[in-house]
């Protein structure tokens, strides 16, 4: 069995017009079972522990991002996923919000990118406004060289929408991509199997496939496939 972490905060989906979040949830549950051709779990981040690891056979976790700020969680409903991945035995991969859940995990600041300067325009005004950030499906640059970027080919395109990076990288993580306005792109550790990504590979499409081959590459690199 793998799992899916649902890491949005349940003050996110009261809001009007989530529906379409919840929805996409199921489907990167979806995704996921098919392209590990294993049962994939969908867990609230709070109902996760290392007890459930153990009584499901857990072999990999993925973690989502979020849109709630970080003020509305309740630090005691983390900690018993911190500690899965703080065991650094199970391979977990974080999906931009979860690849920052993992850095912070790990003693690393998460912070805006910054504001944007003024008299520089927005480019998504409805998103965010005010800070930078990335938004929509756009390139990043491959660092170095390593199993997660197989297949990948020259500045693979993926889905973005964040204003957040990770301000350093934690203990034993190496950068793999990045792009101008975030350096800190992909990472992974040296030694386990932990990654994450500040864009979005759940979100692959026909037009930007490289998400789903990255999602591959993490799970032929972890053993789980």
């Amino acid at each position: 069995m793998i799992l899916f972490v649902d890491n949005e905060h349940a003050s996110t989906f009261e809001q009007p017009k989530t529906e379409w979040l919840l929805a996409w949830r199921t489907r990167i549950t979806y995704r996921l079972q098919d392209l590990t051709g294993d049962v994939c779990l969908l867990q609230r981040y709070h109902d996760v522990d290392p007890e459930l690891i153990e009584r499901f056979a857990v072999r990999a976790v993925f973690i989502s991002g979020h849109g709630a700020d970080a003020d509305r969680y309740d630090p005691a409903d983390q900690e018993n996923l911190r500690a899965v991945i703080r065991n650094g035995t199970t391979p977990v991969f974080g999906f931009c919000g979860g690849l920052q859940f993992i850095a912070e995990s790990l003693g690393i600041v998460v912070d805006q990118i910054g504001p944007i300067p003024d008299g520089e325009d927005d480019p998504a005004p409805t998103y965010q406004p005010g800070w930078k950030k990335e938004v929509g499906y756009q390139p990043v640059r491959l660092v170095g060289e390593h199993p997660l970027h197989e297949g990948l080919g020259a500045d693979p395109v993926f889905r973005h929408a964040h204003t957040k990076e990770l301000k350093a990288l934690p203990a034993g993580f190496e950068v793999l991509a990045e792009t101008d306005i975030t350096p800190i792109q992909l990472a992974a550790h040296r030694d386990l199997p932990l990654a994450g990504s500040q864009f979005h590979p759940e979100y692959w499409t026909d037009e930007a496939p490289a998400g789903r081959q990255l999602i591959t590459n993490f799970c032929r690199w972890a053993d789980v496939l």
